[in-house]
């Protein structure tokens, strides 16, 4: 054997590598199972290769049946072909002199995740002290109904990470038996009570996902210098009120994101709280009257982060018709947002921009890569082509921008123009169909001015008839460029409606 291999740094760099199975060798018909019989054939192979191949084994389990294979009584039941599941039904508890069988390799597992609870009543014997997966740091907990103690044996203090579908009894004060778990997702809503029992528990988090909390949840999370994550998650929109909020500073918070939370309520969370590092926030509600959003908005703008905040997204899923203000305001309220790279707006009421308007927002926003104010009504707009190159011009970083043009109006001759927006790849437009629109010109305007822009896209999803015939041009400009010539305007092309 080649005196490298002794080595543990380079051994254990090979083995890895062996474990993550690269793409190239998927596409050969290499299968997960080959990587793990490779795994352990090198593990019997000699005493230098053991312990490391039989770490990467264990690593990582579907389930405890693998240890409970590990038992000789249980192991011929477990690899019958005949037997599959149903074994486990009539198979007696572990005694005490199985205990050491079970437990051989479970201090080699980091990450298991536990779909079904069928052979938890083998368990049922073992004191209720021991500690099963002393090393494990990942837990993913997927099943429902659970009863009271099937946690007990997977939650060491080694667990950093743990991922549950519903909030079991057991982990109601998980930070106590974990006191470093950092990372934390509950799925499904749960006892409000508890729930805010269990977050509080938890003095090191980095990152939380769950659905609503109370008030004594969030001021406890102000507390904890290590959270720069939290995201609220429910797909029930059940109303849980925020009271006796008192002021305070989530210091090092980067990512606020809140799912199915009442409007209400997230206009609480950003009066009464500063983000001072906070780069990401995302709202996403059933229902958003254009008065709660303008509140909202206005809020958020005052929410002590307009120098941090790089990315926005706010959408609501209902579509309903309402014309009670100057939409243009909603866009003025985060012009304050020097850093923004990322700003999408979907609300109830139309966001449009005129060629004024749209030239301010990208003077306030120079690292701007994705906008997108969202037209899902089919109002007329006032942003012509002149004004969004004038706009463009300000933003070359832009990549995706989804806005409602006025396609009738052509104010621009792009055979005269030298300006071209090559980053802009994504260019998305109302989905209202137009009368008198010059088909040819848009398209020649789009090809010589956007060079990247394969195809227009719509908001709908769909391709009305307009914006289907302006990339139908789009195509045939394409195809008749020189390979080898700069990118010019062919203003011969047939007519193609």
């Amino acid at each position: 054997m080649h005196r490298a291999l002794f080595v543990s740094e380079i051994l254990a760099e090979i083995f890895i590598n062996l474990n993550h199975l690269p793409t190239s060798l998927e596409t050969l018909g290499w299968t997960q199972s080959v990587t793990r019989k490779s795994l352990a054939s090198l593990a019997l192979t000699c005493t230098t290769f053991h312990e490391l191949a039989m770490d990467l084994l264990w690593a990582n389990m579907l389930g405890i049946r693998p240890l409970l294979g590990c038992v000789t009584r249980l192991h011929p039941l477990i690899y019958d072909p005949t037997s599959k599941y149903s074994w486990s039904q009539y198979a007696e508890p572990l005694a005490e002199h199985e205990f050491h069988q079970f437990m051989r390799h479970s201090a080699r597992v980091r990450n298991i995740t536990i779909s079904a609870n069928n052979y938890f009543h083998l368990l049922t014997a073992l004191p209720i002290e021991t500690c099963v997966f002393p090393g494990l740091l990942s837990l993913s907990w997927m099943v429902q109904c659970t009863n009271k103690g099937d946690l007990r044996f997977f939650l060491p203090p080694t667990l950093r990470r743990c991922y549950v579908s519903e909030l079991p009894l057991d982990l109601k004060y998980i930070g106590a038996h974990c006191a470093d778990v950092e990372d934390f997702t509950i799925l499904e809503d749960s006892d409000r009570t508890q729930l805010s029992e269990t977050i509080r528990s938890c003095k090191k988090l980095r990152r939380l996902r769950c659905p609503p909390f109370d008030s004594a949840a969030w001021m406890h999370l102000s507390t904890i210098p290590t959270l720069v994550e939290v995201k609220i998650l429910t797909a029930r929109m059940n109303h849980h009120p925020l009271d006796n909020l008192n002021f305070a500073t989530f210091l090092n918070l980067k990512t606020l994101s809140l799912c199915g939370i009442e409007v209400a309520a997230a206009v609480a969370i950003v009066q009464h709280f500063k983000f001072p590092s906070l780069k990401e926030f995302e709202m996403h509600v059933r229902v958003l009257p254009w008065a709660e959003a303008e509140q909202f908005f206005c809020a958020l703008s005052q929410c002590k982060a307009s120098q941090t905040l790089e990315h926005i997204n706010i959408s609501s899923r209902n579509r309903i018709q309402d014309h009670t203000s100057d939409s243009s305001t909603a866009v003025r309220q985060f012009l304050c947002f020097k850093q923004l790279r990322t700003l999408r707006l979907s609300t109830h009421r139309s966001i449009y921009l005129d060629n004024d308007l749209l030239f301010e927002a990208m003077s306030s926003w120079p690292h701007i890569h994705s906008l997108s104010l969202v037209n899902w009504h089919l109002y007329p707009t006032t942003l012509t082509f002149r004004g969004l190159f004038a706009a463009l011009r300000l933003c070359p970083n832009l990549q995706d921008l989804q806005v409602s043009i006025d396609a009738r109006n052509i104010d621009i001759e792009p055979e005269a123009e030298s300006f071209q927006h090559t980053s802009l790849k994504n260019l998305i437009v109302g989905s209202c169909e137009l009368e008198a629109v010059d088909v040819e010109a848009v398209a020649r305007i789009v090809f010589c001015m956007l060079p990247a822009v394969d195809q227009v896209m719509c908001a709908s999803g769909s391709v009305p008839q307009l914006w289907h015939k302006v990339n139908r041009h789009l195509e045939f400009l394409r195809r008749s460029k020189p390979f080898s010539a700069p990118a010019r305007c062919i203003a011969g092309a047939p007519d193609l409606t």
